[in-house]
């Protein structure tokens, strides 16, 4: 059972990312400082942002006013699409790098495969690794045949898979693979992006746990061993998105989420996404 926010996820580097962190896509530049500033308040200590996100730079000021130090937390930002390429992708890091003012980022990933460029991106990023300029580096939306492509030609095996997941996209011959080749699963939009408040199933378990439609899910993901990142902007909901913790999913539960699967997709196909 989970315990706390301080739980971590263990990469087969033998870096750890915290288990629940903050996602921040799509949240401008001025709403980015402060919604950080308050998560970490609360106790996060992991944020997701991109360079496609336009907020790194709030996302380094945050960092740079807030009240822990660098080394507690974790940062996760990510290559946009037309940066692919072995040269084009050491620039984007740069950029990235100076707009979030650090030294160096936890968490580096390819946001989407495309089309044929990403082994030549991940060349670059295995050479970010070496330099010491990324902890650790992954991939976002991969499909199982991405990531047999590359696993062919990679020095490094990615740590993790981002990819869109929650109770009606659950994932699981992806899941399996990545299993296998010992590469974690992180879920974005993982409450699906509000659309399953009034799912029955997840209102009847949230009636009978006196916790709210969102906290079921949430706390289905981390019993699933799923790294989440939920995006909210209102202090009340960061505050709810940790409340997690004091109560537990039976096998009955867990199991009548998953039937929630309709292999749905909010966002993009990876498969037709291409650049």
């Amino acid at each position: 059972m989970a315990h706390s926010m301080k739980d971590t996820i263990l990469f087969h580097n033998g870096v750890e990312i915290p288990q629940l962190g903050l996602g921040v896509f799509q949240v401008d530049e001025n709403e980015v400082v402060q919604t950080i500033k308050k998560a970490i308040q609360i106790g996060y200590r992991s944020i997701d942002t991109a360079s496609s996100y336009r907020n790194e730079e709030g996302v380094g000021t945050a960092i740079k006013e807030s009240v822990i130090s660098r080394e507690e937390l974790f940062i996760t930002t990510k290559l946009w699409n037309d940066n692919q390429g072995y040269d084009s992708t050491l620039r984007a890091f740069e950029a990235s790098l100076k707009k979030l003012d650090l030294d160096y980022i936890d968490l580096y990933l390819i946001h989407w495969p495309g089309k044929d460029k990403y082994v030549e991106t991940w060349k670059a990023f295995e050479r970010l690794y070496q330099e010491k300029l990324v902890r650790a580096i992954g991939v976002s939306n991969f499909q199982e045949h991405h990531l047999q492509n590359l696993l062919a030609y990679a020095n490094e095996k990615p740590v993790v898979n981002q990819v869109e997941l929650h109770p009606r996209l659950t994932q699981e011959k992806l899941k399996d693979y990545c299993k296998k080749q010992n590469i974690k699963i992180q879920a974005w939009s993982p409450i699906a992006k509000g659309r399953l408040i009034n799912e029955p199933t997840l209102k009847f378990l949230a009636k009978k746990h006196g916790k709210t439609p969102v906290q079921i899910i949430l706390r289905w993901h981390l019993q699933n061993g799923h790294i989440v990142i939920p995006k909210t902007v209102k202090p009340e909901r960061l505050k709810e998105n940790t409340n997690l913790y004091d109560f537990q999913l039976s096998l009955v539960e867990m199991d009548q989420i998953d039937r929630l699967n309709m292999n749905e997709r909010l966002g993009s196909d990876p498969d037709k996404f291409l650049f």
